[in-house]
């Protein structure tokens, strides 16, 4: 069985006891650390296999199958991903640390358990599109390791600092972009920003002003 992250937990119900919260259990369309991207259908035949079983997959803390945390009360899929909702059990020491957790956002990952059933291999971008997965199990996490080029990029554009050219790469590939997108982007932007920072060009501040000020506005983070 593989693991991949997700996204960050949407919602844990605000000073609720049952324990109920939601999330993406994976995102469509995003490029991991792994060099895949999940594609939209890829749950559509393991979830109709859940539902007519009447089951679901099962919900686990770090992918431990021995510390189950509660269940799974519904999962589909949406434009977004795999949008799901849980309930953790509040009956058992191990739930209530996560509902701690969770609540206090000191941990916020969601991250799937499943088996490849259908692939393909993009040479062109460098990728793996999965087209078919067969869910095992959805596990809150610690760390996602999806969010973690994104989160550092974004930070990064905040504080008004310039990112190397593979963490710009990187942090543009896991926002979504095609390896060769991300490339070329990279190497024709900021590659020149950071040559006119080392040579101590006069217009290096304005032209990086203008870069943070573009990518902060179409990431939303301005």
């Amino acid at each position: 069985m593989k693991t991949k992250a997700g996204a960050p937990v949407l919602e844990l119900k605000e000073f609720g006891e049952d324990g109920v919260f939601s999330g993406y259990g994976s995102v469509f369309g995003n490029t991991d650390s792994y060099g895949d991207i999940v594609m939209p259908g890829a749950f559509k035949r393991t979830l109709a296999d859940h539902r007519r079983r009447k089951s679901m997959p099962k919900l686990f803390w770090q992918h431990d199958p021995g510390r189950p945390i509660g269940k799974w009360l519904s999962m589909e899929e949406d434009d977004t991903g795999l949008k799901v909702e849980g309930q953790l059990n509040m009956n058992v020491q191990q739930g209530r640390e996560a509902y701690a957790l969770l609540k206090a956002v000191d941990i916020d990952g969601l991250s799937i358990g499943y088996r490849v059933v259908k692939a393909e291999d993009d040479e062109t971008e460098q990728v793996v599109r999965l087209k078919e997965l067969q869910l095992v199990e959805v596990s809150v996490v610690s760390l996602g390791a999806n969010d973690r080029a994104l989160v550092s990029g974004v930070k990064s554009i905040r504080e008004g600092g310039l990112p190397s050219l593979p963490e710009f790469e990187e942090f543009l590939r896991e926002a979504g972009f095609p390896k060769s997108e991300a490339t070329a982007i990279a190497g024709k932007g900021l590659s020149h920003l950071l040559r006119s920072e080392s040579g101590g060009h006069s217009h290096g501040d304005s032209a990086a002003f203008a870069f943070h000020q573009e990518m902060a506005r179409q990431l939303g983070v301005a």
